[in-house]
């Protein structure tokens, strides 16, 4: 996992490995949010700044959490507190307010309850997660950890509200339980923070940050724990988190994502595999670490395993097509892909690329339907709309292609097959103005491109059209 701030640990904000797409291009296409503003509806005297410190009093991570109960029952993510040995809420007007005991952990769902020192305390409204549909309004809120700045003691923030739409809901990595799949936004800092729906009634705890959807826990898994009264301290909850899988799994994604310590990882990975080899996150970073360290055959295998186990983990299904594209298994490739879209109707990801694999085996037509769908999820995926291109093109539809291949232009693509593209495109169009305006484009990119010299020369004088 990456993230900003010095103090931040970044498992503790996102598991980005859960969401580590690859698309086919080889490249990673950030998709763009919507602006980040401040929150003014809901509630935000019940959001806290959660401060979590260790045993000798460094900030060992932020997060962000919300009152329920009066009496100060409050939720965020377990994630947020591994490692602390206290945790302080610090809300909106500054009051510091110590968390005093835990009353529930799930490490597998990754939600915590806990109790703040004895008040009176203004709540958010919960709301019906179960009834959450794919396109309903979806709005997070929660404390960038950017903008948290410490002095002395005392640490402040600001509550940013981001907007979008739920994607579904779906089980990721475990199947036993689902995800709200949102483009709404949760930026490092987050994790823990509500999902509201349209009413402001949170359904949602921000738990996953990914680039083009994040992933919240519907709120009706934690609402059955709302009323515990057994309680554990932070010192049993460290002395636990000792033993821990999911402890020991977070470790490692901070030691991968944080630190970029490869060996680090792996051993904290193996760790948790030897003790259950079918630890479907665990076996889903080694991918990302046997990756970087050159191993492709080895996280290609990392992900088949994963996929064995849990066959409708969809990310994983989208990561392995990936790699079977670029190897050039161009049917496996479409299979993986389509389980990921079978599974996950709106996986916008899943649905360019199976669009791109469809083009490579020359099955346009069938394309066209999966990336229009990813245009009209996304309008800002810039490399779905070359993939559109690409289907239209070789339908020989060179009006529907040229617009295509411009709209990747104008939204930030940049790469040599592209401008190809569009000097075949437009060369063919007979508008040979900007087929010579895309090659002079070529050659400032690749000054020795031989084949783009040799077509200057086959083309009109400057003043045909």
């Amino acid at each position: 996992m990456q993230s900003n701030g010095p103090k931040e640990r970044p498992f503790m904000n996102k598991i980005i490995s859960k969401i580590a797409f690859l698309l086919l291009t080889g490249f990673l296409l950030v998709a763009c949010f919507s602006s980040q503003v401040f929150a003014h509806e809901v509630n935000k005297s019940a959001i806290v700044l959660l401060v979590c410190k260790s045993k000798s009093g460094t900030t060992i991570s932020t997060g962000t959490g919300f009152v329920v109960k009066p009496n100060g029952t409050l939720i965020t993510n377990y994630h947020v507190l591994v490692d602390s040995a206290s945790v302080n809420a610090i809300f909106s007007n500054g009051n510091i307010v110590p968390v005093e005991k835990i009353l529930k952990v799930d490490r597998i769902k990754d939600f915590a309850v806990l109790k703040l020192k004895e008040g009176f305390y203004s709540t958010l409204e919960i709301g019906d997660s179960r009834n959450v549909r794919a396109y309903d309004y979806s709005s997070a809120l929660g404390y960038l950890t950017q903008n948290v700045r410490e002095e002395g003691n005392r640490a402040k923030g600001k509550i940013l509200q981001t907007y979008g739409f739920v994607l579904g809901v779906h089980p990721q990595a475990f199947p036993d339980f689902a995800y709200l799949y949102t483009t709404t936004p949760f930026g490092p800092g987050f994790s823990g923070g509500p999902v509201v729906d349209k009413n402001n009634k949170v359904v949602g705890i921000a738990t996953i940050e990914g680039r083009a959807i994040n992933l919240a826990l519907p709120i009706h898994e934690v609402q059955p724990f709302l009323d515990e009264t057994k309680a554990m301290t932070f010192e049993q909850l460290l002395q636990e988190d000792r033993q821990s899988s999911e402890a020991m799994y977070y470790r490692g994604n901070f030691a991968l994502y944080a630190q970029g310590d490869l060996d680090k990882a792996d051993a904290f990975f193996q760790n948790v595999l030897k003790d259950d080899p079918n630890y479907v996150l665990a076996l889903y970073d080694m991918a990302v670490v046997n990756r970087d360290k050159g191993s492709i055959e080895q996280a290609v295998s990392d992900y088949e395993k994963v996929v064995a186990i849990n066959p409708d983990f969809p990310e994983a299904l989208s990561n392995l097509g990936g790699y079977y594209f670029r190897s050039g298994k161009l049917k496996q490739a479409v299979a993986m892909f389509q389980n990921a879209v079978r599974v996950y109707p709106n996986f916008i990801q899943a649905l360019s690329n199976l669009g791109a694999a469809l083009n490579k085996l020359d099955r346009s037509s069938e394309a066209i339907p999966h990336l229009k769908k990813t245009i009209s999820l996304d309008p800002q995926f810039a490399i779905a709309y070359y993939n559109l291109g690409n289907s239209y093109f070789s339908m020989n539809q060179l009006d529907h292609a040229h617009t295509a291949y411009n709209q990747a232009v104008t939204l930030g693509v940049d790469f040599l097959s592209l401008h190809w593209k569009l000097y075949e495109t437009t060369h063919r169009l007979g508008n040979y103005r900007e087929a010579r305006k895309q090659l002079n484009i070529i050659l400032r990119m690749d000054p020795e491109n031989g084949k783009a010299k040799q077509e200057f020369a086959k083309l009109p004088p400057t003043s045909a059209k």
